[in-house]
């Protein structure tokens, strides 16, 4: 029948859950209520309630746009709708500063719980039970209203793996895999809890400064209304908006693996707190991202940590899957790098590179499961590009990637219960083994290193992912 959908609940969850590439789901949501969300919908139903909007510029620059040089101002949709239009009232409105020739707004990660905490009703209309997750909804969904060119700078999500649903108009997706990590030269600066940003725009590459980004593989995908894309766990985004009005609705699915994640994330913000905030204020470089409202304590972040950890053991299950993962994953990455390499290098590809799903912990169970997948008109794979495509073609943004903790857990930072720890230090560490030379200074080095350098290296993933299984092991004897 007309309301027969592709695939089952369990079918539908099952493939989520396993599939470790992108993909595209059609004819799943044809009776969601949510597919009538449109901007002007959307904007009668919140009937002059005011939200932010992020803008930034529509110039390509080689810098990525983070939020963090990003404007910001207080609407309506209805103010929003009449500035994309061109309309003359926006002359004295919030958007009054802003040429929409010149601009793009974006209203980004709204939690639809918060925005219609009013209107409760309207949770129903996400139905994310068809994918196999009963009860959730639209109340544990985010909200995204764009104009044309509306993006975020790519990253990826420390937790859980990713569904979006295209409500109006069409987004651009740009997907890296998680062997491209080094590649796309990840950092924390600015800070978000839960994500990892690349230093590269790669709507516009500086190739010069970022030449490793040519061994990127890039997935790209335009995703049209009534359509649901899969997002993997770890797989960097990059979107932007292509039509004027853009609408769209996730949802992040928890996974096992974010036991692990959140000790990650928690020994990242200790550092990345500590030793930012020991520098001088005038020095200060927007280093926090505006979704978080302030650095927290020593003495918070350390317990965050030991909760993060504590909840690690309690999912003894888990927490050897992931570490057999993480481990997996980590030779997996070494040798994509080198095959990657050696086919630059050699114009063939070698026979250690052919053996690549067997040596790096991709198995053989895997790959015959994968093949297993129901690849059709229902569900359609994000495929790669050729080399030479994705390190040049231009390529825009959004972002989707915050804190799955509920919030009965602790949620934010600032939301914990904080109890006073001492911290000790023995004092055979307070000194460096070699002092510096009283006559050394940053410029008589070939390159002065600031501290976001420091924390490039000290908080990379690759880094932490060691960090937190040591810190794992010690805990668990």
């Amino acid at each position: 029948g007309e309301d027969t959908k592709p695939f089952t609940p369990e079918k539908a969850k099952e493939i989520v859950m396993s599939l470790q590439q992108p993909a595209v789901f059609c004819n799943m949501v044809g009776d969601w209520p949510a597919l009538h969300w449109n901007a002007k919908y959307l904007s009668a139903v919140l009937d002059g309630r005011t939200i932010q909007f992020r803008l930034g510029l529509k110039t390509m620059d080689l810098v990525p746009q983070f939020e963090t040089r990003c404007s910001y101002v207080k609407a309506t949709l209805e103010e929003f709708l009449a500035w994309s239009c061109g309309d003359p009232t926006c002359l004295s409105g919030p958007f009054s500063c802003y040429e929409y020739s010149k601009y793009w707004a974006y209203a980004d990660y709204k939690y639809i719980a918060r925005i219609f905490q009013d209107k409760p009703e309207i949770f129903q209309d996400v139905r994310w039970s068809d994918f196999g997750f009963p009860g959730r909804s639209g109340k544990e969904s985010t909200l995204w209203i764009g104009s044309e060119g509306a993006n975020t700078p790519c990253h990826l999500d420390s937790y859980g793996c990713n569904l979006v649903l295209q409500v109006q108009g069409r987004k651009r997706w740009h997907l890296f895999p998680p062997g491209d990590t080094s590649f796309l030269y990840p950092t924390r600066i600015p800070y978000e809890e839960s994500s990892v940003f690349s230093k590269v725009n790669v709507a516009n590459p500086d190739l010069k400064r970022f030449p490793e980004f040519r061994n990127t593989t890039a997935h790209v995908v335009t995703l049209s209304p009534g359509q649901v894309l899969l997002v993997p766990r770890h797989w960097w985004h990059y979107v932007e908006s292509v039509d004027p009005i853009t609408v769209s609705i996730n949802s992040w699915i928890e996974l096992d693996s974010d036991h692990e994640a959140r000790v990650e994330e928690a020994i990242t913000r200790m550092l990345v707190c500590a030793i930012k905030s020991a520098e001088n204020p005038s020095d200060g470089d927007g280093w926090l991202n505006p979704t978080e409202v302030e650095p927290t304590s020593h003495e918070i972040n350390l317990q965050y940590l030991n909760k993060a950890v504590s909840a690690y053991f309690r999912c003894p299950k888990a927490s050897m899957s992931d570490r057999a993962r993480s481990s997996s994953t980590g030779a997996e990455r070494r040798t994509s790098s080198s095959c990657k390499r050696k086919k630059r290098e050699g114009g063939g590809e070698p026979e250690d590179c052919r053996l690549l799903t067997q040596e790096s912990g991709f198995s053989t169970f895997e790959a015959e499961k994968l093949q297993k997948i129901p690849f059709g008109p229902h569900l359609i794979q994000v495929l790669p590009q050729s080399q030479e495509t994705s390190s040049t073609d231009g390529v825009a943004v959004e972002s989707e990637s915050r804190d799955l903790l509920p919030e009965n857990e602790g949620g934010h930072f600032r939301k914990l219960h904080c109890t006073r720890k001492q911290w000790v230090m023995s004092n055979d560490c307070e000194m460096p083994a070699h002092p510096m030379d009283p006559d050394s200074s940053p410029s008589t080095s070939h390159t002065a290193l600031s501290t976001n350098d420091l924390l490039d290296c000290l908080v990379n993933p690759h880094v932490i992912s060691l960090v937190a299984q040591l810190l794992l092991e010690r805990t668990g004897v």
